[in-house]
């Protein structure tokens, strides 16, 4: 039997599929986590205008390196 024919070299491949895919959402959530936070703590200070902070910058680079995580996966 090769490895191609091998059941358990396609269950692995799929199994590291998977775990990108878990990485990438996890990734995005927090993402936009982080970013609806800043909003909530600008939001607490009574600021006229709510205006992009760091928080929402570092939310915005986290739900792109997920959706690039989702990208390497495929």
């Amino acid at each position: 039997m090769s490895d191609g024919e091998d059941p358990r070299v396609y269950f692995a491949a799929e199994r590291t599929l998977l775990a990108w895919i878990r990485t990438g959402l996890a990734i995005v959530g927090m993402g936009f986590v982080l970013a609806r936070f800043g909003v909530f703590l600008q939001l607490l200070h009574r600021q006229e205008a709510v205006r992009p902070g760091a928080g929402s910058w570092l939310g915005l680079g986290m739900v792109a390196l997920g959706a690039w995580t989702f990208a390497i996966a495929g």
